[in-house]
């Protein structure tokens, strides 16, 4: 089969992959359904993040069965499955906490940019839907595996609960889809930062009820301008950055909660300003799993469509324009149909 392959900074092609088989008996393979391109594809592709070799590519999917292993068990061919970019086996200590991303046998599902993928720990790991889902709802379902999922813990981390007033920091589709979250969690006020109108359009149909142009230092002083002086409950960081892990918590008001999960680069905390910032930190990688059923079921009900973050559909091979056309922000998010 062929399937994506990073070489090096902005060089993405198609070529010829081995054809996942099953290796483990907890093994499954899923014919591809939709894949797309991750925010956090990009670190590599801009070469901020360093690849010593050609990597397969794609950690979002979804999909139907074709074959399982010998010991899967409520996995069966046929199935429309969706699962996370961390298989888990859903038993251990920290799944049953929730946190299903540091299962203590995780591992990384990192080349779905393909038409077959392999999924290990099928049983942890995947969810399937009631149903084969309509032709329409499966770009919805695509994003729980991921950045819906990743936008839900964000919210979750930050403790939004009915009637806060929450700040989203980061206008891509984890940020407007941690909009969506804290509307469907309660927030009654939620402030979306964003230079660009049409992501600031969508943040508003999603559940926004102020935008914030500016950044830094600036943006700080709006929001505080916005709360008189006290900043909010909850802020969802959903960038990565110095600047956007500064600006969260600097607009947290004391007491409050800040939801981090952007994958950080070159951030660093200093712990005396931390000491007396007085604010919640919670994040790291989202435990989609422990969401997929939550998520499904909201998205199955028809009381979120979170697909809408998809402006740009293209065949999986025409990938690289995918990359391009979000590293250029032409997209806000790529979604890719083998």
């Amino acid at each position: 089969m062929r399937g994506a392959v990073l070489y090096g900074p902005r060089d993405v092609r198609f070529e010829e992959r081995d054809t996942p088989k099953i290796l483990k008996p907890s093994d499954a393979i899923i014919r591809i359904s939709a894949t797309c391109v991750c925010g956090s594809d990009l670190w590599p592709y801009r070469g901020i993040q360093k690849i010593e070799q050609p990597i397969p590519m794609g950690h979002e999917y979804c999909g139907i069965v074709e074959e399982v292993g010998s010991a899967v068990r409520s996995i069966k061919p046929g199935q429309f499955v969706i699962g996370s970019f961390f298989a888990s086996d859903n038993t251990c200590p920290n799944c049953n906490h929730g946190y299903q991303s540091s299962c203590q046998h995780r591992e990384f599902v990192g080349d779905a940019q393909a038409p077959f993928l392999r999924v290990p720990l099928a049983d942890g790991t995947l969810v399937s839907t009631p149903d084969a889902p309509p032709e329409d709802m499966i770009s919805s379902l695509l994003t729980v595996s991921d950045v819906m999922g990743t936008g839900w813990f964000a919210a979750a981390a930050a403790n939004v609960k009915p009637g806060s007033t929450v700040a989203v920091v980061g206008d891509g589709a984890v940020g407007l889809l941690g909009v969506l979250s804290a509307k469907q969690m309660g927030a009654e006020r939620i402030i979306a930062m964003s230079r660009h109108e049409s992501r600031q359009k969508l943040a508003r149909e999603f559940g926004a009820t102020d935008i914030v142009t500016e950044r830094g230092d600036e943006g700080v002083a709006r929001i505080m301008e916005l709360t008189r002086g006290i900043g909010v409950d909850s802020v969802l960081e959903c960038v990565g950055t110095q600047e956007s892990m500064m600006q969260a918590i600097q607009s947290t008001r004391r007491g409050g909660y800040v939801g981090y999960v952007g994958v950080p680069h070159g951030v660093e905390l200093y712990g005396e300003k931390l000491f007396f910032a007085h604010v919640h930190l919670h994040g790291g990688p989202a435990p989609v799993r422990h969401y997929l059923p939550e998520l499904i079921d909201l998205v199955w009900k028809g009381r979120v469509n979170p697909g809408r973050v998809f402006d740009l559909t293209l065949p999986l091979d025409q990938v690289a324009e995918g990359y391009r056309a979000m590293d250029e922000r032409r997209a806000i998010k790529t979604l890719l149909r083998p």
